[in-house]
């Protein structure tokens, strides 16, 4: 019984390995056949997109770009209309072309011109002069649209015959501050403008470079063939395609309004100024209020706002609703692609930057303080009927105000309330001749240290940083930060200590030098590292962040001005020395709560002489308040010019 037994016990391990065996590769069959099966789907899905997807090559322009070498090669569109209309990312048109062929799916190759541009989502609407009729795409509906879903992404740069392809899923919705989706398909400048389209063969968008921390052609290039890329939904796009066939530019739509301060993933999207003139303003919004609903959406967070407003268009019509103390107010407000520039209003004083409340620390000589009588020493309590307990309670009550209008500012001077009438002016562009002390020193155990570099570590990041702090510093007096970008090439750590040691200690302030990785020259994505190393600082020591600012001379001044357009909440100022703005980086619109002022050298012989002068006369208009340090020749600033950098940041806190 006992053999019987083991006998068929091992007739079952026999039997139970037969059938694991059949089905291991009857699976792995089942295997091979999705595998085909999906390859067949997707070559498919390309073959049914390929007739609309065209070759775009463009003849004569620019090579470089600010930091962007721009390549010569093709790149993608995709036919959006039979009678000729191909939309495509406007990256591939920076290099202002002088001539554009298309290669049509037919193999013809046919002149185009550009009809209009979409500078919301950075795309062109391009004609070709032809008569052959022109297959178009079907679009996904938004609503269709799956995350995980298959996602291709197809262009036709490579070989004029066959579209390449690169295959990923739809990884996000609702990116970019709701215009865009996002895949993990490898995307680079070849299939900019090309579609990606799902397993059907119908698109779900065109492919362009994006960010959501940057507003520009090129925001985002830097991510090629990453696994990040976006693509802007078809059925967006044929939205507003008949305004664009009619030569028209399509614009973001602005509101007009400044939020206050702070993490835009935790605070309410309460209004700290509403621009005098815009659309906000004329609609009836106003400073403190609280926007709750965008078009029926729930707006808790100013996120919700950004990514509620950011896919509408100038034009737009949007039902607002604020609440505003115990009232719910309701508005229909138009949107616009431009406002006037805001220019901050300027009482005329600079804070003493120790004791309670705002004591006037000094009085600008011409200024609408001055010529109401405010003295130094006055303490401001009241501006019209709002309570002033400090600095920034002052600023944040002038915001909603502009030049030349008048508010009566009351103050304390010597146990008696006094009222006067001040009217606004500009903030100056020139640099005071001395000022008073901002504090009164109090004695430092470690004021006979001498002061050093310490490392700033960022553990991400390969860069390597270097800060000053003054041996002078007290945690409970605010610091100005310097952040200096140093011009390539060789670095003298010894030099830059001499220079900046005794500035610092009387001064208040901490030097941070991040380094490039590449001595030779700082590249933008050296951006985050800049930004890590100050947010580090700010987390630790006691920063005045009104005096933060961007130094830096050459390339290292067009990275002060990248980073500060790119930082508003962080950079509060610029000083570029030999250096002018970036190539096609463009300045945001001046801010109401985050003031950036700028200071440059000009020196007439220098390489970037024409391009300073651009950049002053473009900042200027957007009413910048820019100082300008007029130098013989291109170099670094010697010690009487820094000294007077130095005064230029030590009014930076002014109101």
């Amino acid at each position: 019984m006992k053999q019987l037994t083991h006998h068929l016990t091992g007739s079952c391990l026999v039997l139970i390995a037969m059938f694991t065996h059949v089905a291991f590769l009857n699976a792995a069959a089942e295997d091979d056949d999705i595998a085909a099966l999906e390859e067949q789907s997707m070559t498919a899905a390309v073959a049914k997109v390929a007739p609309t997807v065209v070759r775009i090559e463009t003849v004569g322009g620019l090579d470089v770009v600010g930091e962007v070498l721009l390549g010569d090669g093709p790149t993608t569109g995709l036919v959006v209309d039979a009678e000729g209309y191909i939309i495509s990312s406007a990256f591939n048109f920076l290099r202002q072309p002088s001539s554009i062929l298309v290669t049509l799916p037919s193999g013809k190759r046919t002149p185009a011109e550009i009809v209009a541009r979409d500078h919301s989502r950075m795309l062109v609407l391009l004609k070709v002069t032809s008569d052959e009729p022109l297959q178009v795409p079907e679009p996904v509906p938004v609503e269709q649209m799956q995350v995980g879903q298959w996602a291709i992404a197809v262009g036709r740069a490579l070989d004029a015959q066959h579209p390449n392809m690169s295959v990923g899923i739809v990884s996000a919705k609702d990116r970019v501050w709701g215009k865009a989706i996002q895949s993990d398909a490898k995307i680079s400048p070849s299939n900019y403008g090309g579609p990606l389209v799902d397993i059907q063969g119908r698109v779900l968008g065109v492919l362009v470079p994006m960010s959501p921390n940057e507003h520009s052609e090129v925001a985002g290039a830097e991510w090629y063939d990453s696994g990040i890329g976006f693509a802007i939904p078809l059925a967006d796009i044929n939205r507003r395609l008949e305004t664009m066939k009619k030569g028209e530019d399509v614009f973001p739509g602005l509101l007009g309004i400044a939020l206050k301060g702070g993490s835009i993933y935790s605070l309410p999207a309460d209004i700290a100024a509403c621009q005098v003139k815009s659309p906000a303003y004329e609609a009836g919004l106003r400073a403190g209020d609280t926007i709750v609903e965008i078009d029926g959406r729930l707006i808790q967070r100013q996120v919700h706002l950004k990514h509620a407003l950011g896919p509408h268009y100038a034009g737009d019509t949007v039902h607002v609703v604020v609440r505003r103390g115990e009232q719910r107010v309701e508005s229909d407000v138009t949107l616009v692609d431009h406002l006037i520039p805001y220019e901050h209003p300027f009482l005329g004083v600079l804070p003493r930057r120790d004791g309670e409340g705002f004591v006037v620390r000094h009085v600008f000589p011409g200024s609408g303080a001055a010529n109401a009588g405010i003295q130094v020493g006055d303490k401001i309590i009241k501006v019209n009927e709002t309570e002033i307990a400090e600095p920034a309670a002052l600023r944040q009550a002038l915001v909603s105000f502009e030049p030349e209008q008048a508010v009566q500012v009351t103050l304390t001077r010597a146990d008696e309330e006094v009222s006067v009438e001040v009217t606004l002016g500009s903030l100056p562009t020139t640099i005071p001749d001395s000022l008073p002390p901002p504090r009164t020193r109090e004695p430092n155990a470690n004021a006979a240290a001498v002061a050093d570099f310490i490392d700033i570590k960022i553990p991400e990041q390969p860069n390597t940083c270097l800060a000053l702090i003054p041996p002078t510093y007290q945690a409970d007096v605010p610091h100005g930060v310097v952040v200096y970008l140093r011009p390539p090439g060789e670095f003298d750590k010894g030099e830059l200590l001499a220079r900046w040691r005794a500035l610092c200690e009387a001064n208040d302030l901490i030097l941070l030098a991040p380094q490039p990785l590449d001595a030779s020259r700082w590249t933008p994505v050296e951006v985050e590292f800049v930004q890590k190393t100050l947010e580090q600082v700010i987390a630790n020591y006691r920063v005045d962040k009104s005096r933060v600012v961007l130094y830096g001379q050459e390339a290292g001044g067009a990275l002060a001005y990248l980073f500060a357009f790119r930082n508003r909440e962080l950079a509060r100022a610029i000083v570029a020395v030999d250096a002018a703005m970036p190539v096609r980086l463009r300045a945001p619109d001046n801010d109401p709560v985050y003031p950036l002022a700028i200071l440059t050298t000009q020196a007439p012989k220098a390489r970037v002489a024409a391009r300073v002068e651009q950049a002053i006369e473009q900042l200027r208009n957007m009413k910048y308040p820019v100082t300008v340090l007029p130098m013989d020749t291109a170099r670094a600033l010697n010690d009487q010019e820094l000294e007077q950098v130095v005064r230029w940041i030590d009014t930076l806190d002014r109101i």
